[in-house]
C-alpha cells in the first residue's frame, strides 16, 4: 500500500481510539453525576422544608446539565430563594372565601414579599421586570401575592379599626400598583424615547415595594396576625 494509504488507516485508528477513550470517560462521568443526583434527592426525600427542597432540586438537576452551573449556584446563598422563577413552583389556587383560609394566604403573602426584598437583586438579574411582577402576584399565579386584594378586603370586618384598616388597605393598593406599572415599564422603556432605564425603575419599584410591605405590616396588627 501506498505512505498515503498507510497514512489515511493511520489516522482512523487513532480516531477510534480517541472516540471509544471519550465514550469511556462519558460513561464514567455520567455513572458519578447520576449517582451524586440519587444521593441528593435521598436527601431531599427526608426535607420538609420547601425551600430547601426547591433549592436543592435545582442543584442536582444542574449536576447533571452543567458542572459551571451547579458551581455558580453552590456560592450564592440568595439563589435559594428566588423560587417562584422555577417553572416547577405550585400554582397558587384563587381565592375561595373564609376568614382562615384569607389569614393563612396574608401570611404567606407576606412571607414572598419578605422573600423579595431579602434577594432582590438575583430575581431582578437582567433587567427581570416581570420576575417582580410575579412576585407581585400581577403576573402569572405562581405567588401568594395573586389576589391579594380580595383575600385583605375579606378580612376589614376582623380588624380592630376598620377605618384605620381601610386607609391601611388603600395605601398598600396604591404601592402594589405603583411596583407593578414600575416592573411593567423597565420591561420596555430601552425601546421608548424616555430618560429611564430598567435598572432605575426597577429600584424605584423596590422602594414602592417596601412601602407596600410597611402596610402589609400595619394590616397585619390590625388583624393581630402574627408574621
Amino acid at each position: 500500500p501506498s505512505v498515503m494509504f498507510r497514512t489515511l488507516c493511520t489516522f482512523v485508528c487513532l480516531a477510534i481510539a480517541i472516540g471509544q477513550q471519550k465514550a469511556a470517560a462519558f460513561t464514567v462521568n455520567r455513572s458519578e453525576l447520576c449517582a451524586q443526583r440519587r444521593s441528593s434527592a435521598l436527601r431531599l426525600h427526608k426535607s420538609h422544608d420547601r425551600r430547601t427542597f426547591l433549592a436543592r432540586n435545582i442543584v442536582a438537576t444542574a449536576i447533571i446539565s452543567s458542572a459551571t452551573t451547579v458551581e455558580t449556584i453552590a456560592t450564592n446563598p440568595a439563589f435559594a430563594t428566588a423560587l417562584l422563577t422555577d417553572k416547577s413552583s405550585p400554582d397558587v389556587r384563587p381565592f375561595a372565601g373564609g376568614a382562615s383560609e384569607a389569614r393563612r394566604r396574608f401570611r404567606l403573602a407576606i412571607r414572598d414579599v419578605d422573600d423579595l426584598l431579602a434577594d432582590y437583586d438575583v430575581i431582578t438579574k437582567g433587567g427581570a421586570g416581570d420576575n417582580v411582577r410575579l412576585y407581585l402576584g400581577t403576573q402569572g399565579v405562581k405567588s401568594n401575592m395573586y389576589g391579594i386584594t380580595k383575600v385583605l378586603k375579606s378580612l376589614r370586618e376582623e380588624a380592630e379599626d376598620v377605618v384605620e384598616y381601610t386607609e391601611a388597605l388603600n395605601e398598600f393598593e396604591a404601592y402594589l400598583f405603583q411596583a407593578e406599572g414600575a416592573a411593567y415599564q423597565s420591561m420596555f422603556v430601552e425601546h421608548s424615547s424616555a430618560k429611564s432605564t430598567p435598572e432605575s425603575l426597577l429600584r424605584t419599584a423596590r422602594g414602592d415595594i417596601v412601602n407596600m410591605r410597611k402596610f402589609m405590616g400595619d394590616l397585619a396588627l390590625q388583624l393581630n396576625l402574627e408574621t
